[in-house]
């Protein structure tokens, strides 16, 4: 098959094409490359998948990889209403998994319009064209943000999620909407992938595990929110993309609309935040300073995935936190040092 990958040199979109290809499929990689956060460890995944940073820097332009010949990339704006369907036409996709998104609950307090452009505007782009070429498939980045500060012990799909307390959370949760709408007027099959706390190498620098791991070989302290009293459904990267790529094969349905579905990844087994902070610890044989803070705005308390619909197509979460941050540990002290 030939599959869209947006947001391919970012975190999990990096780690998706690259199963994609070892899988097989024609991969068309697409991201904007934006400067949210350090540009080079953007070009440096886009390396890993055999695109030269002088390549990647262009507009509109394909690059062939030189390391797998099924991929190819191309730097574009979601929101782009004259290039991005152009790309559809041509390329002919059966499926795309858009990952592309404005990240970060509390960067979203900051720059309010980066989120509605690149989350909202994009993402209505990319189901008109999905709507007009025929798409087979779409899968989507949700997120677990939009349970917002719900009292359940365990997060459902089936559960209301009307209350978001983030600017991004909102978007997510518009995403589902306008999934819906599309799979309902148009019968257009959509999956919403609600991902819970990703972590792993090759990670985002303003997730927790790279802010603490960061601090603690600088010797700086690390901030502890809501003084250590959380707890976060962990889940390490290759849990995420076995979820991805069962629910990209599977056509699920819901007897409401049996276009439209939603999934929860994640590990299934929440894990206090301090004992986060002690793994990473025991990785790097250092123990941390300590700046404890009250809750963040936008931030909760904690977070718990409901997987049993996902186990039952065979998911299983295989990445305890001991091994995957040991992990992300042994990849940031190679990348970095």
């Amino acid at each position: 098959m030939k599959i869209l990958v947006t947001g391919a040199a970012g975190f999990i979109g990096f780690f998706l094409a690259k199963k994609l290809l070892e899988e097989g499929h024609i991969v068309v990689g697409l991201d904007n490359i934006n400067d949210y956060y350090d540009t080079n460890l953007k070009y440096a995944r886009l390396k890993e998948l055999g695109v030269a940073k002088d390549n990647a820097e262009r507009w509109n332009v394909s690059c062939i990889s030189s390391k797998f010949q099924n991929f190819s990339f191309i730097r574009m704006n979601l929101e782009d209403r004259v290039e991005l369907p152009e790309l559809f036409k041509y390329e002919k996709f059966d499926i795309v998994c858009n990952l592309a998104a404005q990240a970060g609950v509390r960067y979203s307090l900051e720059n309010p319009e980066s989120y509605i452009d690149s989350n909202i505007v994009g993402f209505l782009n990319i189901l008109e064209c999905c709507r007009h070429n025929n798409i087979k498939h779409l899968l989507y980045a949700s997120s677990s943000s939009v349970y917002g500060e719900s009292e359940k012990e365990v997060f459902s799909v089936d559960d209301r999620v009307d209350n978001p307390i983030s600017l991004y959370a909102a978007t997510k949760k518009s995403n589902e909407l306008m999934a819906f709408t599309y799979s309902h007027l148009y019968g257009l099959q959509t999956t919403g992938l609600r991902f819970f706390t990703v972590y792993g190498p090759w990670g985002r620098p303003d997730m927790a595990i790279f802010l603490f791991t960061d601090a603690i070989a600088r010797g700086k302290p690390i901030k502890i929110f809501n003084n250590g009293d959380m707890s976060r459904d962990f889940t390490y990267i290759d849990d995420i993309i076995m979820g991805i790529t069962i629910l990209l094969k599977k056509e699920p349905a819901k007897k409401n609309n049996p276009k439209f579905f939603l999934s929860n990844i994640g590990n299934g087994s929440p894990q206090p935040l301090m004992s986060f902070v002690s793994a990473i610890e025991d990785s790097m044989g250092k123990v941390a300073q300590k700046h404890y803070l009250p809750m963040q705005p936008g931030d909760v308390p904690r977070t718990s995935a409901d997987l049993n619909e996902l186990e039952s197509y065979g998911y299983e979460s295989e990445t305890n936190i001991k091994e995957g941050v040991e992990k992300f540990v042994d990849w940031y002290l190679d990348f970095y040092n």
